[in-house]
Protein backbone atom coordinates (compact mmCIF):
# COMPACT_ATOMS: atom_id res chain seq x y z
CA UNK A 1 0.00 0.00 0.00
CA UNK A 2 0.93 3.66 -0.43
CA UNK A 3 0.53 5.77 2.70
CA UNK A 4 0.80 9.56 3.26
CA UNK A 5 3.13 8.97 6.21
CA UNK A 6 5.71 7.42 3.86
CA UNK A 7 5.07 8.53 0.25
CA UNK A 8 8.57 7.56 -0.96
CA UNK A 9 8.06 3.78 -1.04
CA UNK A 10 5.25 1.25 -0.77
CA UNK A 11 4.57 -0.49 2.55
CA UNK A 12 4.04 -4.23 2.85
CA UNK A 13 1.86 -5.88 5.47
CA UNK A 14 3.22 -8.64 7.64
CA UNK A 15 2.95 -10.50 10.92
CA UNK A 16 5.26 -10.53 13.86
CA UNK A 17 5.15 -14.15 14.94
CA UNK A 18 5.07 -15.22 18.57
CA UNK A 19 7.21 -18.33 17.93
CA UNK A 20 9.12 -19.96 15.11
CA UNK A 21 6.72 -22.91 15.03
CA UNK A 22 3.77 -20.62 14.25
CA UNK A 23 5.49 -19.24 11.14
CA UNK A 24 5.81 -22.57 9.32
CA UNK A 25 2.46 -22.28 7.56
CA UNK A 26 3.17 -18.79 6.17
CA UNK A 27 5.93 -18.83 3.54
CA UNK A 28 4.93 -15.67 1.66
CA UNK A 29 8.07 -13.97 0.34
CA UNK A 30 6.57 -10.53 1.06
CA UNK A 31 6.67 -11.32 4.75
CA UNK A 32 10.24 -12.64 4.84
CA UNK A 33 11.42 -9.51 6.66
CA UNK A 34 9.03 -10.36 9.51
CA UNK A 35 11.15 -13.37 10.39
CA UNK A 36 14.56 -11.96 9.55
CA UNK A 37 15.31 -10.13 12.80
CA UNK A 38 14.20 -7.66 15.44
CA UNK A 39 11.25 -5.49 14.40
CA UNK A 40 11.64 -1.85 15.51
CA UNK A 41 8.79 0.20 17.05
CA UNK A 42 6.41 2.20 14.88
CA UNK A 43 8.46 4.92 13.17
CA UNK A 44 5.61 7.42 13.41
CA UNK A 45 4.29 7.16 16.99
CA UNK A 46 7.09 5.17 18.64
CA UNK A 47 4.78 2.45 19.96
CA UNK A 48 5.44 -1.27 19.58
CA UNK A 49 3.89 -3.00 16.56
CA UNK A 50 1.37 -5.12 18.42
CA UNK A 51 -2.03 -3.45 18.17
CA UNK A 52 -4.17 -5.94 16.18
CA UNK A 53 -3.32 -9.53 17.00
CA UNK A 54 -4.47 -12.89 15.75
CA UNK A 55 -3.94 -16.25 17.41
CA UNK A 56 -0.40 -16.43 16.06
CA UNK A 57 1.00 -12.93 15.59
CA UNK A 58 0.68 -9.13 15.32
CA UNK A 59 -0.10 -7.36 12.05
CA UNK A 60 1.83 -4.27 10.91
CA UNK A 61 3.16 -2.50 7.80
CA UNK A 62 6.83 -1.93 6.94
CA UNK A 63 9.04 -0.54 4.19
CA UNK A 64 11.72 -3.09 3.32
CA UNK A 65 14.00 -0.43 1.77
CA UNK A 66 14.38 2.05 4.62
CA UNK A 67 13.18 0.13 7.66
CA UNK A 68 10.08 2.33 8.09
CA UNK A 69 7.26 0.69 10.03
CA UNK A 70 3.69 1.61 10.99
CA UNK A 71 1.46 0.10 13.64
CA UNK A 72 -2.17 -0.59 12.78
CA UNK A 73 -3.66 2.59 14.39
CA UNK A 74 -1.25 4.80 12.43
CA UNK A 75 -2.01 2.95 9.21
CA UNK A 76 -5.70 3.83 9.61
CA UNK A 77 -4.93 7.58 9.49
CA UNK A 78 -5.06 9.03 5.96
CA UNK A 79 -4.66 12.81 6.34
CA UNK A 80 -5.53 15.10 3.43
CA UNK A 81 -2.56 16.59 1.51
CA UNK A 82 -3.95 20.13 1.87
CA UNK A 83 -6.61 21.80 4.02
CA UNK A 84 -8.04 24.95 2.48
CA UNK A 85 -9.64 27.67 4.61
CA UNK A 86 -8.85 26.11 8.01
CA UNK A 87 -10.66 27.46 11.02
CA UNK A 88 -7.51 28.15 13.00
CA UNK A 89 -5.42 29.94 10.34
CA UNK A 90 -5.78 32.45 7.49
CA UNK A 91 -3.73 30.42 4.96
CA UNK A 92 -4.06 26.91 3.57
CA UNK A 93 -2.24 24.20 5.52
CA UNK A 94 -0.05 21.49 4.02
CA UNK A 95 0.38 18.04 5.50
CA UNK A 96 3.82 17.44 7.01
CA UNK A 97 4.88 13.82 6.31
CA UNK A 98 7.07 13.67 9.40
CA UNK A 99 6.21 13.23 13.08
CA UNK A 100 6.00 16.65 14.71
CA UNK A 101 8.87 16.90 17.21
CA UNK A 102 8.31 20.58 18.08
CA UNK A 103 5.39 22.07 20.08
CA UNK A 104 2.11 22.62 18.26
CA UNK A 105 1.34 26.34 17.97
CA UNK A 106 -2.31 25.72 18.92
CA UNK A 107 -1.84 23.63 22.09
CA UNK A 108 1.90 23.80 22.92
CA UNK A 109 2.28 20.01 23.16
CA UNK A 110 4.50 17.54 21.31
CA UNK A 111 2.46 14.54 20.19
CA UNK A 112 4.06 12.33 17.58
CA UNK A 113 0.98 10.19 16.97
CA UNK A 114 -1.16 13.15 15.83
CA UNK A 115 -0.62 14.12 12.14
CA UNK A 116 0.57 17.70 11.67
CA UNK A 117 0.06 20.47 9.16
CA UNK A 118 2.26 23.45 8.39
CA UNK A 119 2.03 26.93 6.88
CA UNK A 120 5.52 27.68 5.53
CA UNK A 121 4.63 31.31 4.89
CA UNK A 122 3.91 31.94 8.59
CA UNK A 123 6.17 29.26 10.11
CA UNK A 124 3.01 27.84 11.71
CA UNK A 125 2.64 24.15 12.66
CA UNK A 126 -0.44 22.57 14.14
CA UNK A 127 -1.79 19.13 15.03
CA UNK A 128 -4.60 17.80 12.87
CA UNK A 129 -6.83 17.57 15.97
CA UNK A 130 -6.12 21.24 16.82
CA UNK A 131 -7.02 22.73 13.43
CA UNK A 132 -10.73 22.99 14.22
CA UNK A 133 -10.55 23.95 17.88
CA UNK A 134 -13.74 25.82 18.91
CA UNK A 135 -13.55 29.59 19.24
CA UNK A 136 -15.92 29.97 22.20
CA UNK A 137 -16.85 27.30 24.75
CA UNK A 138 -18.54 27.01 28.16
CA UNK A 139 -17.26 24.69 30.89
CA UNK A 140 -19.18 23.57 33.96
CA UNK A 141 -16.07 24.39 36.03
CA UNK A 142 -16.37 28.13 35.34
CA UNK A 143 -19.26 30.59 35.36
CA UNK A 144 -18.22 32.53 32.21
CA UNK A 145 -17.59 31.61 28.60
CA UNK A 146 -14.03 30.98 27.41
CA UNK A 147 -12.52 32.19 24.13
CA UNK A 148 -9.58 30.74 22.25
CA UNK A 149 -6.53 33.03 22.11
CA UNK A 150 -3.40 32.23 20.02
CA UNK A 151 -1.11 33.73 22.67
CA UNK A 152 -1.23 35.49 26.04
CA UNK A 153 0.35 38.76 27.23
CA UNK A 154 4.04 38.33 28.06
CA UNK A 155 5.68 38.79 31.47
CA UNK A 156 2.65 37.33 33.23
CA UNK A 157 2.84 33.80 34.62
CA UNK A 158 -0.41 31.93 34.18
CA UNK A 159 -1.42 28.60 35.67
CA UNK A 160 -3.96 26.31 34.01
CA UNK A 161 -7.07 26.15 36.21
CA UNK A 162 -7.70 22.54 35.24
CA UNK A 163 -4.33 20.77 35.49
CA UNK A 164 -2.63 23.54 37.56
CA UNK A 165 0.54 23.45 35.49
CA UNK A 166 2.28 26.55 34.14
CA UNK A 167 1.02 27.89 30.81
CA UNK A 168 3.43 28.86 28.05
CA UNK A 169 2.26 32.25 26.77
CA UNK A 170 3.54 31.63 23.23
CA UNK A 171 0.90 28.99 22.42
CA UNK A 172 -2.86 28.95 22.12
CA UNK A 173 -5.02 28.78 25.26
CA UNK A 174 -8.57 29.48 26.42
CA UNK A 175 -9.21 32.53 28.59
CA UNK A 176 -12.28 34.02 30.22
CA UNK A 177 -14.33 36.61 28.31
CA UNK A 178 -14.75 38.68 31.46
CA UNK A 179 -12.14 41.43 31.63
CA UNK A 180 -11.91 41.14 35.40
CA UNK A 181 -11.44 37.37 35.45
CA UNK A 182 -8.02 35.70 35.07
CA UNK A 183 -9.30 32.19 34.36
CA UNK A 184 -6.99 30.54 31.78
CA UNK A 185 -6.74 26.87 30.71
CA UNK A 186 -4.69 24.83 28.26
CA UNK A 187 -6.29 24.08 24.90
CA UNK A 188 -6.09 20.32 25.38
CA UNK A 189 -7.38 20.55 28.95
CA UNK A 190 -10.38 22.70 27.98
CA UNK A 191 -11.45 20.44 25.10
CA UNK A 192 -10.96 17.13 26.91
CA UNK A 193 -13.98 14.83 26.53
CA UNK A 194 -14.59 14.76 30.30
CA UNK A 195 -14.49 18.58 30.54
CA UNK A 196 -16.14 20.07 27.44
CA UNK A 197 -19.66 19.24 26.23
CA UNK A 198 -18.65 19.57 22.55
CA UNK A 199 -20.69 22.71 21.79
CA UNK A 200 -19.25 25.61 19.78
CA UNK A 201 -20.80 28.84 21.08
CA UNK A 202 -19.14 31.39 18.78
CA UNK A 203 -22.37 32.46 17.07
CA UNK A 204 -24.76 31.62 19.91
CA UNK A 205 -25.88 34.52 22.12
CA UNK A 206 -25.50 34.23 25.85
CA UNK A 207 -28.89 33.39 27.30
CA UNK A 208 -30.23 33.61 30.80
CA UNK A 209 -31.10 30.43 32.63
CA UNK A 210 -34.28 29.09 31.07
CA UNK A 211 -35.20 27.02 34.12
CA UNK A 212 -38.13 28.57 35.95
CA UNK A 213 -37.80 29.00 39.69
CA UNK A 214 -34.26 27.65 40.11
CA UNK A 215 -34.32 28.53 43.82
CA UNK A 216 -35.14 25.43 45.90
CA UNK A 217 -37.58 27.21 48.25
CA UNK A 218 -39.60 30.35 48.89
CA UNK A 219 -39.53 32.28 52.15
CA UNK A 220 -43.05 32.39 53.60
CA UNK A 221 -42.29 33.79 57.08
CA UNK A 222 -39.67 34.22 59.79
CA UNK A 223 -37.47 31.07 59.63
CA UNK A 224 -40.26 29.47 57.58
CA UNK A 225 -39.91 28.25 53.99
CA UNK A 226 -41.90 26.34 51.36
CA UNK A 227 -39.61 23.73 49.79
CA UNK A 228 -40.24 22.94 46.13
CA UNK A 229 -40.91 19.19 46.59
CA UNK A 230 -42.77 19.15 49.90
CA UNK A 231 -46.39 20.02 50.53
CA UNK A 232 -45.91 21.49 54.02
CA UNK A 233 -43.93 24.44 55.33
CA UNK A 234 -40.50 23.86 56.90
CA UNK A 235 -39.28 25.70 59.99
CA UNK A 236 -35.63 26.40 60.80
CA UNK A 237 -34.68 24.72 64.08
CA UNK A 238 -31.64 24.52 66.35
CA UNK A 239 -30.31 21.03 66.98
CA UNK A 240 -31.27 19.48 70.30
CA UNK A 241 -29.30 16.35 71.22
CA UNK A 242 -32.14 14.75 73.16
CA UNK A 243 -34.98 15.59 70.81
CA UNK A 244 -33.28 15.29 67.40
CA UNK A 245 -30.71 12.47 67.78
CA UNK A 246 -32.67 10.02 65.57
CA UNK A 247 -33.66 12.46 62.83
CA UNK A 248 -32.16 12.03 59.33
CA UNK A 249 -31.85 14.56 56.54
CA UNK A 250 -34.10 13.69 53.62
CA UNK A 251 -31.47 14.84 51.10
CA UNK A 252 -28.14 13.39 52.30
CA UNK A 253 -29.59 10.72 54.72
CA UNK A 254 -27.03 11.66 57.38
CA UNK A 255 -28.25 12.32 60.90
CA UNK A 256 -28.99 15.94 61.76
CA UNK A 257 -26.15 15.86 64.31
CA UNK A 258 -25.64 19.36 65.82
CA UNK A 259 -26.43 21.44 62.73
CA UNK A 260 -29.22 23.86 61.94
CA UNK A 261 -31.96 22.08 60.08
CA UNK A 262 -35.43 22.56 58.65
CA UNK A 263 -38.23 20.65 60.35
CA UNK A 264 -41.60 20.04 58.75
CA UNK A 265 -44.40 21.50 60.82
CA UNK A 266 -46.73 18.55 60.09
CA UNK A 267 -44.70 15.40 59.26
CA UNK A 268 -41.31 13.70 59.61
CA UNK A 269 -39.48 15.60 56.87
CA UNK A 270 -36.07 17.07 57.79
CA UNK A 271 -33.37 18.88 55.84
CA UNK A 272 -29.99 20.22 56.85
CA UNK A 273 -29.81 23.96 56.23
CA UNK A 274 -26.95 23.34 53.78
CA UNK A 275 -28.93 20.67 51.90
CA UNK A 276 -32.04 22.84 51.74
CA UNK A 277 -30.04 25.57 49.96
CA UNK A 278 -28.77 23.30 47.18
CA UNK A 279 -29.85 24.75 43.79
CA UNK A 280 -32.23 22.87 41.54
CA UNK A 281 -29.86 23.32 38.59
CA UNK A 282 -26.10 23.10 38.98
CA UNK A 283 -22.92 23.29 36.92
CA UNK A 284 -20.42 21.00 38.61
CA UNK A 285 -16.85 19.92 37.90
CA UNK A 286 -17.85 16.25 38.13
CA UNK A 287 -19.69 16.38 34.80
CA UNK A 288 -19.52 18.31 31.52
CA UNK A 289 -23.30 18.90 31.34
CA UNK A 290 -25.63 20.76 33.75
CA UNK A 291 -27.11 18.66 36.55
CA UNK A 292 -30.65 18.84 37.92
CA UNK A 293 -31.78 18.07 41.46
CA UNK A 294 -34.09 15.06 41.72
CA UNK A 295 -35.78 14.71 45.13
CA UNK A 296 -37.43 11.39 44.29
CA UNK A 297 -35.36 8.45 45.61
CA UNK A 298 -34.68 5.65 43.11
CA UNK A 299 -36.84 2.55 43.11
CA UNK A 300 -34.80 0.19 40.95
CA UNK A 301 -31.44 -1.35 41.72
CA UNK A 302 -30.03 -0.26 38.35
CA UNK A 303 -30.37 3.35 39.48
CA UNK A 304 -29.59 2.84 43.15
CA UNK A 305 -25.86 3.57 43.15
CA UNK A 306 -24.05 6.90 43.01
CA UNK A 307 -21.69 6.82 40.02
CA UNK A 308 -19.09 8.84 41.93
CA UNK A 309 -18.73 7.03 45.27
CA UNK A 310 -20.37 3.70 44.20
CA UNK A 311 -22.59 3.60 47.30
CA UNK A 312 -26.26 2.74 47.47
CA UNK A 313 -28.41 5.68 48.56
CA UNK A 314 -32.02 6.69 49.04
CA UNK A 315 -31.79 10.48 49.22
CA UNK A 316 -31.75 13.37 46.77
CA UNK A 317 -29.55 13.15 43.70
CA UNK A 318 -28.27 15.27 40.85
CA UNK A 319 -28.87 13.84 37.38
CA UNK A 320 -27.81 14.73 33.87
CA UNK A 321 -30.76 15.64 31.64
CA UNK A 322 -28.99 14.73 28.38
CA UNK A 323 -30.37 11.79 26.40
CA UNK A 324 -26.96 10.53 25.32
CA UNK A 325 -24.57 8.09 26.97
CA UNK A 326 -24.56 10.06 30.24
CA UNK A 327 -28.33 9.96 30.79
CA UNK A 328 -27.74 7.64 33.76
CA UNK A 329 -25.16 9.91 35.36
CA UNK A 330 -26.39 10.30 38.93
CA UNK A 331 -24.59 11.81 41.93
CA UNK A 332 -25.78 11.81 45.52
CA UNK A 333 -25.86 15.02 47.54
CA UNK A 334 -22.84 14.11 49.69
CA UNK A 335 -20.51 13.92 46.69
CA UNK A 336 -21.88 17.19 45.32
CA UNK A 337 -21.17 18.93 48.64
CA UNK A 338 -17.61 17.56 48.85
CA UNK A 339 -16.46 19.31 45.68
CA UNK A 340 -18.79 22.29 45.88
CA UNK A 341 -15.80 24.46 46.80
CA UNK A 342 -13.09 23.91 44.21
CA UNK A 343 -10.35 23.22 45.28
CA UNK A 344 -11.29 20.91 48.13
CA UNK A 345 -9.44 20.95 51.44
CA UNK A 346 -9.28 17.90 53.68
CA UNK A 347 -7.69 17.55 57.11
CA UNK A 348 -5.87 14.39 56.04
CA UNK A 349 -3.65 16.30 53.60
CA UNK A 350 -1.76 19.58 53.97
CA UNK A 351 -2.43 20.81 50.42
CA UNK A 352 -5.71 21.34 48.50
CA UNK A 353 -7.15 18.54 46.36
CA UNK A 354 -8.58 18.92 42.86
CA UNK A 355 -10.79 16.93 40.54
CA UNK A 356 -8.41 15.71 37.80
CA UNK A 357 -9.19 16.25 34.13
CA UNK A 358 -9.48 12.57 33.31
CA UNK A 359 -11.27 10.28 35.76
CA UNK A 360 -10.14 6.97 34.27
CA UNK A 361 -6.88 6.47 36.15
CA UNK A 362 -7.68 3.15 37.80
CA UNK A 363 -4.20 3.04 39.36
CA UNK A 364 -4.75 6.05 41.64
CA UNK A 365 -4.22 4.83 45.23
CA UNK A 366 -6.58 6.30 47.81
CA UNK A 367 -4.61 7.63 50.75
CA UNK A 368 -7.35 6.62 53.19
CA UNK A 369 -8.60 3.12 52.29
CA UNK A 370 -5.43 2.16 50.35
CA UNK A 371 -7.43 0.80 47.41
CA UNK A 372 -7.34 1.48 43.66
CA UNK A 373 -9.92 1.30 40.89
CA UNK A 374 -12.14 4.29 41.78
CA UNK A 375 -13.71 5.99 38.75
CA UNK A 376 -13.78 9.39 40.50
CA UNK A 377 -11.29 10.75 42.97
CA UNK A 378 -9.62 13.92 44.26
CA UNK A 379 -5.91 14.46 43.74
CA UNK A 380 -3.04 16.68 44.85
CA UNK A 381 -1.16 18.32 41.98
CA UNK A 382 2.18 18.41 43.84
CA UNK A 383 2.35 14.80 45.06
CA UNK A 384 0.78 11.40 44.44
CA UNK A 385 -1.84 11.73 47.19
CA UNK A 386 -5.36 10.80 46.06
CA UNK A 387 -8.65 10.44 47.88
CA UNK A 388 -11.65 8.50 46.61
CA UNK A 389 -15.11 9.98 47.13
CA UNK A 390 -16.18 7.14 49.40
CA UNK A 391 -13.57 8.36 51.91
CA UNK A 392 -13.91 12.07 51.14
CA UNK A 393 -17.62 11.98 52.07
CA UNK A 394 -16.94 10.62 55.57
CA UNK A 395 -17.70 13.31 58.21
CA UNK A 396 -15.01 14.42 60.65
CA UNK A 397 -17.30 13.97 63.64
CA UNK A 398 -20.52 12.05 64.26
CA UNK A 399 -22.72 10.63 66.99
CA UNK A 400 -22.87 6.86 66.73
CA UNK A 401 -26.26 5.50 67.76
CA UNK A 402 -26.89 6.42 71.40
CA UNK A 403 -23.38 7.42 72.51
CA UNK A 404 -23.45 10.70 74.39
CA UNK A 405 -20.02 11.83 73.17
CA UNK A 406 -19.25 12.33 69.47
CA UNK A 407 -16.72 10.20 67.61
CA UNK A 408 -13.82 11.87 65.82
CA UNK A 409 -12.23 10.66 62.60
CA UNK A 410 -8.63 9.51 63.07
CA UNK A 411 -6.51 9.60 59.89
CA UNK A 412 -4.24 6.76 60.99
CA UNK A 413 -1.49 6.69 63.54
CA UNK A 414 1.70 4.76 64.28
CA UNK A 415 0.98 2.66 67.36
CA UNK A 416 2.04 -0.68 68.77
CA UNK A 417 -1.13 -1.01 70.81
CA UNK A 418 -3.92 -3.40 69.85
CA UNK A 419 -7.22 -1.72 68.92
CA UNK A 420 -10.58 -3.48 68.85
CA UNK A 421 -13.69 -2.37 66.99
CA UNK A 422 -16.68 -1.70 69.26
CA UNK A 423 -19.16 -2.93 66.62
CA UNK A 424 -17.70 -6.07 65.00
CA UNK A 425 -15.31 -6.84 67.89
CA UNK A 426 -12.56 -7.46 65.37
CA UNK A 427 -9.01 -6.17 65.38
CA UNK A 428 -8.54 -2.65 64.06
CA UNK A 429 -5.54 -1.48 62.03
CA UNK A 430 -4.48 1.89 63.54
CA UNK A 431 -2.61 2.89 60.35
CA UNK A 432 -5.95 3.20 58.48
CA UNK A 433 -8.76 5.65 59.09
CA UNK A 434 -11.12 4.85 61.97
CA UNK A 435 -13.47 6.58 64.39
CA UNK A 436 -12.44 7.05 67.99
CA UNK A 437 -13.41 8.76 71.22
CA UNK A 438 -10.52 9.24 73.61
CA UNK A 439 -12.78 9.95 76.57
CA UNK A 440 -14.95 6.84 76.25
CA UNK A 441 -12.19 4.64 74.73
CA UNK A 442 -14.36 3.63 71.75
CA UNK A 443 -12.84 2.68 68.38
CA UNK A 444 -14.87 1.68 65.31
CA UNK A 445 -14.00 0.63 61.75
CA UNK A 446 -15.11 3.06 59.05
CA UNK A 447 -16.90 0.25 57.26
CA UNK A 448 -18.79 -0.68 60.43
CA UNK A 449 -20.18 2.86 60.58
CA UNK A 450 -20.60 3.44 56.84
CA UNK A 451 -21.42 0.11 55.27
CA UNK A 452 -23.13 -0.21 51.91
CA UNK A 453 -26.54 0.30 53.56
CA UNK A 454 -25.63 3.25 55.79
CA UNK A 455 -27.21 5.79 53.40
CA UNK A 456 -30.52 3.95 53.13
CA UNK A 457 -33.19 5.65 55.22
CA UNK A 458 -35.49 3.61 57.44
CA UNK A 459 -38.92 3.06 55.89
CA UNK A 460 -37.63 3.28 52.31
CA UNK A 461 -38.77 0.53 49.91
CA UNK A 462 -37.07 -0.39 46.63
CA UNK A 463 -36.93 -3.27 44.17
CA UNK A 464 -33.90 -5.45 43.44
CA UNK A 465 -34.26 -8.03 40.64
CA UNK A 466 -38.08 -7.87 41.05
CA UNK A 467 -37.77 -8.53 44.79
CA UNK A 468 -39.33 -6.03 47.20
CA UNK A 469 -36.81 -4.80 49.76
CA UNK A 470 -37.63 -2.68 52.79
CA UNK A 471 -35.12 -0.71 54.83
CA UNK A 472 -35.68 -0.94 58.60
CA UNK A 473 -34.02 0.83 61.52
CA UNK A 474 -31.70 -1.47 63.48
CA UNK A 475 -32.86 -0.56 66.99
CA UNK A 476 -33.94 -3.93 68.44
CA UNK A 477 -32.32 -5.50 71.49
CA UNK A 478 -31.06 -8.37 69.34
CA UNK A 479 -29.46 -7.52 66.02
CA UNK A 480 -30.82 -9.58 63.08
CA UNK A 481 -28.59 -12.14 61.33
CA UNK A 482 -27.69 -11.59 57.66
CA UNK A 483 -28.78 -14.44 55.39
CA UNK A 484 -25.72 -14.05 53.15
CA UNK A 485 -22.74 -13.58 55.51
CA UNK A 486 -24.31 -15.09 58.70
CA UNK A 487 -23.13 -12.06 60.67
CA UNK A 488 -25.04 -9.72 62.92
CA UNK A 489 -26.31 -6.60 61.13
CA UNK A 490 -24.25 -3.79 62.66
CA UNK A 491 -25.28 -0.73 60.63
CA UNK A 492 -27.96 1.84 61.46
CA UNK A 493 -30.36 -0.02 59.21
CA UNK A 494 -30.80 -3.47 57.71
CA UNK A 495 -32.65 -4.81 54.68
CA UNK A 496 -35.68 -7.10 54.90
CA UNK A 497 -37.40 -9.01 52.08
CA UNK A 498 -41.10 -9.69 51.94
CA UNK A 499 -40.50 -13.31 53.03
CA UNK A 500 -38.79 -12.17 56.24
CA UNK A 501 -35.18 -12.71 55.08
CA UNK A 502 -32.69 -10.20 56.51
CA UNK A 503 -29.53 -8.75 54.96
CA UNK A 504 -26.96 -6.47 56.55
CA UNK A 505 -26.10 -4.54 53.39
CA UNK A 506 -26.92 -4.02 49.75
CA UNK A 507 -23.75 -5.94 48.84
CA UNK A 508 -24.90 -9.08 50.64
CA UNK A 509 -28.37 -8.71 49.13
CA UNK A 510 -26.98 -8.47 45.60
CA UNK A 511 -24.68 -11.47 46.03
CA UNK A 512 -27.52 -13.58 47.44
CA UNK A 513 -30.03 -12.74 44.70
CA UNK A 514 -27.53 -13.28 41.88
Amino acid sequence: MRHPYHPQHPLMGGYRFHSDDDSDDDSDEDNSFARSGVIPPCTWCGEELFEETSHYGSYYYQCSLCNFGLCTPCVKNFPLPTISNPKSHHHSLTFLPRPLLVPCDACGLVERSDPSYVCFQCNYVVHKSCINLPRVIKLTRHSHRLSYTPFLPPKIIYSCRLCYKTIDNKYGQYSCNDDFCSYVVHSKCATHQTIWDGRELEWEPEELDETEDVAPFKIVGDDLIKYFCHEHNLKLEKYNGVRDKDKQCQACILHIDSRNFYNCTQCDFFLHEVCANLPRKLDHALHQHPLFLDPVPPKKSNFLTCVVCSRAFAGFSYKCACKGSCRRFQVDVRCILVAADHPFTHKSHERPLFIPISTVDKKALCGACKTTGADFYLQCTLCDFSLCYKCATVPDKLHYKYDALPLSLCYGEASNETYWCEVCEGKLDPSKWFYTCNKSYINIHLNCVFGSAAYMKSGYTFYNYHVTVKVLYNNCNTRPICRRCDGRCSSYVFLKLSDGTNFCSNDCLGLFIR
